[in-house]
C-alpha cells in the first residue's frame, strides 16, 4: 500500500514534549538519534521502511504524497533526515534509486518542513570533498569524487533552496550500536580481525578516515535542535567528526588490541585497488563552527567506543551480559 502506516503493534506514545520526526529511524544513525531525543524528553516519531517495527512508522520516503501526509498529520517542530543510501559502491550500481532517496526525498522533506515551519537537519557527508587539501571548513568548495558524494551534495543544495533555515550536518564514516556486524563499514572490519588464519588479510592503509560514533552525532543533532528553538540564527552548514585519524588497517589493529586478539594476519595495503569506486584520500573536517557555538560534544575515544559496539559479537558475550546487565 502506498504512503505510510504504523506497524501493526504500534503503541500510543503519551510523552508530551516537543515533536521531532526522525527519518531512517531503523538505521544505524537513526536509532541513535531516536534514542537521544527520546531520553531527553522529546516526543519522537520515527520512520522506517524494510526494517519498520513496533513504535515506528512504515513510510515509503520516495512517495511525495506520503511525505506530505506524514508531515501534515504529525506537524513536527524538528525533522532530522537520517535516511539515505550511504554505501558508495551501492550508489554506483543503483544510481537511480539512490538519487531518488538522497536527492528527491530530501527535496520533498525540505519543502514540507518549510511549509510546516519545522527546523530541518539534513545529514550529509565528508565525501562532498575530494580529499586533496584537508582539513575542510564549512565554506570550502565541495568537489565530490563519486556518485554518492554528488548525490549528497545535491541533497544539500535542495535542502537550502527549499528550506533556507535548515542545517546541513556533514559527518564522516560512522559506527555505533549495530544490529549486525556488517551494518557499518567500521564494525564490518571485525570479521577481518577474526580471520586469524595462516592466510594474510590485506586492508586499505591509504585512505585516512575519522571514525565517528553515531551516539555523538545524535547528541549534536539534539543540541542543534534545542538551540535552534531559541535562536533562529542556527542555520547553514556545520561539521562534526571524531578526532582520531585512522586507515581501515589501523582500525582493525585497534579492534584486535582492544579484544586481545592476534593481528599479525592483517596486512596494510598501500595501493588503492584498480577499478574501485573513487574515494577521497583524506576528507578531514574542520569542526570549529560547532565548537565556537558550544554545540559540539567531545567524541568518544575509538578504542573504548568500538569495544562497546563489538562485544555482543564476541565469543564471551553471554558472560559480559551476565556481569554487566
Amino acid at each position: 500500500m502506498p504512503g505510510f502506516q504504523y506497524s501493526s503493534s504500534q503503541e500510543e506514545v503519551l510523552v508530551q514534549g516537543p515533536r521531532v520526526l526522525v527519518t531512517g529511524a531503523t538505521g544505524l544513525l537513526g536509532r541513535a538519534v531516536f534514542k537521544e531525543f527520546h531520553s531527553s524528553g522529546w516526543m519522537v516519531i520515527g520512520t522506517g521502511y524494510r526494517r519498520a517495527r513496533p513504535r515506528f512508522l512504515r513510510c515509503d520516503l520516495t512517495d511525495e504524497e506520503a511525505i506530505r501526509r506524514l508531515m501534515h498529520e504529525h506537524k513536527p517542530e524538528v525533522v532530522v533526515h537520517c535516511a539515505a543510501e550511504r554505501r558508495p559502491d551501492v550508489v554506483e550500481r543503483h544510481t537511480e534509486a539512490a538519487v531518488s532517496l538522497n536527492v528527491h526525498t530530501t527535496s520533498t522533506l525540505a519543502k514540507e518542513a518549510a511549509v510546516c515551519g519545522a527546523f530541518f537537519i539534513y545529514i550529509s557527508t565528508d565525501y562532498v570533498f575530494d580529499g586533496r587539501n584537508p582539513p575542510y571548513g564549512e565554506d570550502d568548495s565541495p568537489n565530490p569524487l563519486n556518485v554518492y558524494g554528488r548525490s549528497k551534495l545535491e541533497g544539500e543544495r535542495e535542502t537550502l533552496r527549499h528550506c533556507p533555515g535548515a542545517v546541513i550536518l556533514r559527518v564522516p564514516v560512522l559506527f555505533g550500536e549495530v544490529e549486525f556486524v556488517t551494518e557499518s563499514a567500521v564494525t564490518s572490519l571485525w570479521l577481518k580481525v577474526q580471520e586469524a588464519t595462516e592466510d594474510s588479510c590485506a586492508l586499505d592503509h591509504c585512505q585516512q578516515r575519522f571514525p565517528t560514533d553515531a551516539r555523538d552525532v545524535a547528541s549534536v543533532c539534539r543540541k542543534l535542535s534545542e538551540r535552534a528553538r531559541q535562536d533562529p540564527s542556527i542555520r547553514g552548514i556545520f561539521h562534526f567528526s571524531g578526532k582520531e585519524q585512522m586507515t581501515k588497517y589501523e582500525m582493525a589493529v585497534a579492534m584486535a588490541q582492544a579484544f586481545k586478539q592476534p593481528s599479525n594476519h592483517l596486512v596494510p595495503l598501500t595501493e588503492q585497488p584498480v577499478g574501485s569506486t573513487p574515494r577521497p584520500i583524506n576528507s578531514q573536517l574542520n569542526c570549529s563552527r560547532l565548537e565556537l557555538l558550544n554545540l559540539s560534544v567531545e567524541p568518544r575515544a575509538f578504542a573504548a567506543a568500538i569495544t562497546d559496539c563489538l562485544w555482543p559479537f564476541t565469543a564471551d558475550k553471554r558472560w559480559r551480559q551476565t556481569v554487566f546487565h
